[in-house]
This record gives C-alpha cells, structure tokens and sequence, in this order.
C-alpha cells in the first residue's frame, strides 16, 4: 500500500474523512481487543491486502501485509469459508497455524472475519487479545463483532456501488495520555521521577523511547539525549540481540509483565522489567541481584519470566532448514541434530501413519533401537500414546513415568529408560502424518509456552514430513520404472563382451530417457544406446518405447538405416514433442566388421588393440522426431579383436564450462590408459568420476563392447 493510496480521500465519507480505522478501533473498544486490522481484496484478484493496522505497529504483521486468499492462516480462511475463525490461545494457534506460531510465538487469541453481504466478499477483519483471554469467545464479544463486520461490510457495498475507490489509511497506533495535571501536575512528576532510585522508560507501540530518566541513561550508559526518538536496542550497543527485542514482542503481544538480564560490559548485570499497556510499555532497570547466567537469554531470578525455550531466530533458522529438506531420512537427521537439541530432549523418533498402522521412519538417541521398532506395523487402534496422539491429532505430553503409566499400562507405555515423553501429532493439509516422540532424560514440567512452542514445531515437521513421503514414493516410483525400462542384464554374445553402466541425474525426479540395449538377433547382433529430451515420466515412458520398437526392427530383419529411419517414423506419429538421439550398430564380429548409423548421438570411441583412440566422426541423420522424411547413412567400421568399443550419451561428457571435444579427448585419453583392464573394471573407471558426484545434472548411460578373437565368434 503506498503512501499516497493512504494519504488519499478516504472511501464513505465526502469530506474524506476516514472510514476503515474508526471501524476497525470501535470493534476492538467494544470487544476489548488490543490489535487488528482490516484486509480488502483489490478488484477480482484473489489476494487480501492489509489496509490499516490498529494496535500494533505493522512491522508485526509484516509477513501477511498481502496473502492470498488460499493461505494457511486464519484471515484468509475467514474469507474462504465466509466464517468467523476463532483462536483461543497460543497452542491453539501452534496446533492450527504453526507458521504464525513461529514467527509469533507469544500468547494471544485472535478472531478473524469476513467482510462480505449476501452478495460479495470485500476483505476481512481479525482482532487479537491478550494471552489471559478466556479460551473461547463469548457470545457478546462474537455478536459485536460479526454486526460492526456486517455494518462495515455494508459500507464498502455502498463506496463500490458509487465508483469511489477503497483506499488504505493511516494506521492509527493508540496516542498517550493527555497528561497529569489532574493528579501532581507534570513538573512535579517529572521531579518525582528524576528522584526514583530505578531507572525508568517509556517506549511507544513501535518500540521508540518517549521518556528516559536520569538513573536509566546512567544504567544504560547513554545520555537522554541519544536515547529519545530511538529503539532501545538499537541505540544501546550491547542490547543489540535479537532476544531483547523478541522481549519487547512478546511483551506487546501478550500484554504480560515480562522481564530479562542482560549483561552490561564488562561485568554489570541489569535487570529489565517491561509491563504493556494500550499505549505503550514502561521499562524498570535495576541492577539485578544473584545473577547465575552466562548468556544474554538468561532470565532474572525471582519472578522472573523462565527462558524462552526457542528464540525467534533459532525458530526462523530451524523452519527454513525444513523447507530444504528432500526425503524422509533428511527430516529424520534435521530433526535430531537441530530440532531435538534445541527443545533440550534426549532421544526422538519420528513414526509414519500408513493404511492405519504406525511405521517407524527413522529414530534418535534410544540405546536400545528395539524399543522403537517394535512399534513398527502397530495397528492405529493399539492403546498407545503414539497411537493416541496420531489417532486423535492431539499433542500429550507426560511430566513423569508416573503419570505415562497412570494413563498407560506398562506394556502400552514405552520402556525406553527415559523419565518425560512429549508425543507430537503430525498434521498436515488436515490428514495425520504420524507422530514425533520427544523423550527426555529428567522429568520435566511442560509450561504453555513449551507444549505451544513443541506443537508449533510439529507442525513444521509435519509439512516438512509429507513432502518428503511424496519425494520418496515418486523417487521409488522412478527408480522402479527406470529399473523395468533399461535390460536387467546383458545377454552374451558370441564374440563379444558387454559391459553397461547407468547413473540417474539427481535433479528432478531422477529419471531419465538415457537408455541401451544389446539385441541377440539372428543371424547378426546389435547395439544401441540413445537418449531421449528431458528427465520425467514422459522421456521414461518414450524411451521404453523407442527400446522396444529398436528390437522390433531388428528382430524382423531390417538394416541399419531403416531400423532409424522405421524409429524416427514411429516418434513422430506418435505425436510427441520430445526429440532423441541415437545409435544404432549391426556386429559382425566373425568378420571384425560394425555397421553403424547415426541420429545427432554424440560419436563413440574405438580402442585398438594397440591402445591408441580414435573418434569415429560417423555421417548420420537429424534427431529422432523432427523430419520425418530424413535419412541415415550408415558406416562400416573394423573390429579387430581386442578392440573396444566406447558408446555413450552427452550426460558422460557434457560439463557447465567445458568444451564438448576436450571432454570428448579426455574421455578418449581415460579409456586409451585403462583400455586393457577388465570390462567391468573399465566401466567403473570411466564413469567413477560421475558416479561419486553429489550432483548430476543429466543422465549417464554408457555401453562397453570388446571384440573378442574369431574363433570365439565362430
């Protein structure tokens, strides 16, 4: 929203005066809410647009400012469902909305609504309270809100109808008292202040400090001065952590007293204490007393708020790392070495849900890995916490072995050794997952942040989880297609020995249309190896169709040239837009003679028997699938025994900054060096460059074949 969209004349009114922000601040006077904020959809694209912010400085809500309307949060739901969405409280929220849980992690309730008549939805409105906010609305609050929406609603109807524009507006951020002249008149408390022991400041809404008094600018180091009209943390050096600000936050948001230490260098501890209100929050600095932390996360002893058990930057990091994992075995490693030591648990394990039984898919810290597995296969009806919590989509959690067993027999509860269990119910898209299992060496007491900050965390892994378990199926669904595609083995020839390696690429679905053949035809042999545009399904799917087409032709007698002329016809009545290249051989190694015909395939390699390489620059036609009226001359070449043949696709020497023909003279170089080591041997070393990359960024389909002497071909 710019600038001057808000500064324009506001929609309603034809003085200009505004219209949005006295709607949206006399829902939350009459419901009691301390945050909101109004969205409209702009014409027919499906996106809300935040258009005036009240409460709260808009920074807060800086990752939904514009959403579309199929988002995974409360307001964009409110539209699609054209409901009131409620949440009660901080768990609700991690339960429902783990990704807003993550980036606001405090304790607060929201209500979000539609702004729609019978006719059209216009936006929506969510207002928020405090974190000791009742866990459900009540029907006062749930009537006022849904007639100011109705009313509101009912005005946008009427500014639509009249062509004026809907314009964004001001955001109207509370304004403090007018002042204390009723009470000891403002010099008077102004010099009341100045004599407190404590150092005291005011900061607004936005985090900006409006008052500091002498004690705090000596505490803090900073004179009055440099400390008016700027963050706190920004203008005091050694406040510069992230988890003082996430302090100021969650203070904000929740509307509780919240405090922190902090060490000011070199060795003064202080102690904040922050307490928010409708205007702002007032900040008491003392000297703190017995202080026994070492970090800057440390909290004040006595009534001080206990540390957060994830910060805001270890909760952004740890999400971003799900959303790079690929399989299940990543999240299960992610889970273990980030997630599980970061909520200070012990052991973890990570089970599937499946066709209504559990299924491990992978574990962590357990001494006994049996203790896990024999979950593996357990029917969803079993009488488990793990069962329960997949069963029901309700996080449990277990301060002791006692109170586990009170709710669990002994033979049901899990004997791990551990003393407290944190079981996570993975949901994602609405659907069960499966289960998280924290397990933890001590007992311990859940507080509501802890289960709220734990099951917002399940929610990341859930999703993070059901993309890996449909990575992993399509990944074994290629694998297997690519396996019953390509020949099982090599059927022996007389007079030849064959040899073939195939490396899928690892991008996309590993799968590709790279493939070979060797074809045991009478009364003479052939080989052929090719590649087909692309790494899916489709490449798979044609290349499995060109392979058998290839043995087709050849079984039925036709020469070289007509079997790529009879293959390139077949391509292009199928319809496809996808090209191949190829090569096609008729052995004749009696006589130590190769016919060859050639389709924009990279050329093939001959090893003499001597070790000295050349490149067969074969004439040849245009790739399968473009001219069908093209031709293939073929080419006659000698086999003497001992020679080998190299046939191969670009993915064995295609390379981002490397020439083809230096690629192609190297490969030449390698295969003239180790041309005397056993076939099998050879493949490996021509392929072992590629076949230990991490990366591949095309197929690799190679096809070895040594003439053997005529008697053996005889």
């Amino acid at each position: 929203m710019s600038d001057g969209q808000r500064s324009g004349r506001a929609p309603g009114d034809p003085a200009g005066r505004p219209m949005l922000s006295p709607a949206l601040t006399a829902m939350m006077d009459a419901v009691g809410a301390h945050s909101g904020a109004v969205y409209l959809l702009p014409g027919d694209e499906p996106v809300l647009e935040m258009a005036v912010m009240a409460g709260l400085p808009r920074s807060f809500a800086a990752p939904w400012e514009r959403v579309g309307v199929g988002a995974p949060i409360p307001i964009a739901r409110a539209v699609r469902e054209r409901r009131l969405v409620w949440v009660g409280g901080e768990e609700e929220m991690a339960r429902s909305y783990p990704r807003i849980a993550m980036v606001l992690p405090y304790p607060f309730a929201l209500a979000a609504l539609p702004l729609a008549t019978a006719s059209k939805v216009y936006g929506a409105v969510f207002v928020t309270w405090p974190g000791s906010h009742p866990p459900e609305l009540s029907d006062r609050e749930r009537h006022e809100l849904q007639t100011a929406c109705e009313r509101l609603a009912l005005r946008l109807e009427r500014t639509a109808a009249e062509n004026r524009p809907v314009r964004g507006e001001a955001d109207p951020l509370v304004a403090g008292p007018a002042g204390t002249a009723d009470t000891l008149g403002t010099v008077e408390a102004a010099r009341l202040v100045a004599r407190l022991p404590y150092g005291l400041c005011s900061l607004d809404l936005t985090g900006r400090v409006g008052f500091a008094n002498p004690a705090a600018a000596e505490l803090l180091g900073v004179p009055v001065g440099e400390l008016l009209g700027t963050h706190l943390w920004a203008s005091v050096p050694w406040l510069a952590d992230p988890m003082y600000e996430e302090r100021y936050r969650a203070a904000l948001i929740s509307r509780h007293v919240t405090s922190f230490v902090a060490l000011r260098p070199p060795s003064q501890w202080l102690s904040f204490r922050l307490y928010p209100s409708a205007t702002g929050i007032s900040v008491r600095v003392v000297r703190a007393r017995a202080v026994s932390v070492t970090g800057p996360a440390g909290g004040e002893r006595g009534d001080a708020a206990p540390p957060r058990l994830v910060s805001m930057s270890q909760a952004l990091s740890l999400a971003g790392a799900l959303t790079e994992t690929v399989s299940v075995q990543d999240v299960v490693r992610l889970v273990a070495e980030e997630i599980a030591p970061a909520v200070g648990s012990g052991a973890l394990a990570l089970l599937g849900a499946r066709a209504g039984r559990l299924q491990v898919l992978g574990h962590h810290g357990y001494p006994d890995p049996h203790l896990v597995e024999r979950f593996d296969g357990m029917p969803l009806a079993s009488p488990t916490p793990g069962t329960q919590a997949v069963t029901h989509g309700v996080p449990a959690f277990f301060d002791s072995r006692r109170q586990l067993e009170h709710l669990y027999p002994a033979r049901h509860a899990t004997p791990d050794g551990f003393a407290a269990w944190a079981y996570l119910p993975l949901i994602a898209s609405g659907r069960p997952v499966g289960v998280c299992v924290l397990a933890y060496t001590e007992p311990r007491s859940f507080s509501t942040h802890e289960r709220a900050v734990l099951t917002s965390l399940a929610g990341l892994i859930a999703q993070a989880l059901d993309r890996a378990l449909l990575y992993d199926a399509k990944h074994q669904l290629a694998h297997g297609l690519q396996a019953a595609l390509l020949p099982h083995s090599l059927p022996s020839l007389p007079g030849i020995e064959a040899s073939a390696r195939y490396l899928p690429a690892t991008r996309g679905m590993e799968i590709g249309g790279d493939f070979y053949d060797l074809v045991p035809s009478r009364p003479l042999p052939a080989a052929v190896i090719g590649d087909v545009q692309g790494h899916n399904v489709t490449a798979a799917g044609l290349m499995g169709q060109l392979r058998t087409a290839v043995r087709a032709y050849t079984t039925v007698g036709q020469e070289p040239a007509e079997v790529m002329r009879s293959t390139n016809r077949l391509m292009i009545d199928l319809g496809t837009e996808l090209f191949a290249s190829c090569l096609y051989l008729r052995l004749d190694p009696a006589r130590g003679r190769a016919v060859m015909a050639r389709a924009g395939h990279p050329p093939p390699l001959l090893r003499r028997p001597d070790g000295r390489v050349r490149v067969l620059d074969l004439a040849g036609g245009p790739l399968l699938g473009i001219d069908a009226e093209a031709t293939y001359p073929t080419t006659e070449i000698g086999l003497a025994p001992g020679s080998v043949l190299a046939l191969y696709t670009d993915g064995l020497i295609e390379s981002p900054g490397v020439d083809i023909e230096d690629a192609v003279a190297d490969l030449g170089r390698r295969l003239g060096e180790a041309g005397d080591l056993p076939l099998e041997a050879l493949a490996d070393e021509l392929v072992g460059h590629y076949a230990a990359a991490e990366e591949r960024i095309d197929d690799v389909a190679l096809l070895l074949l040594r003439a053997s002497s005529a008697q053996d071909a005889g």
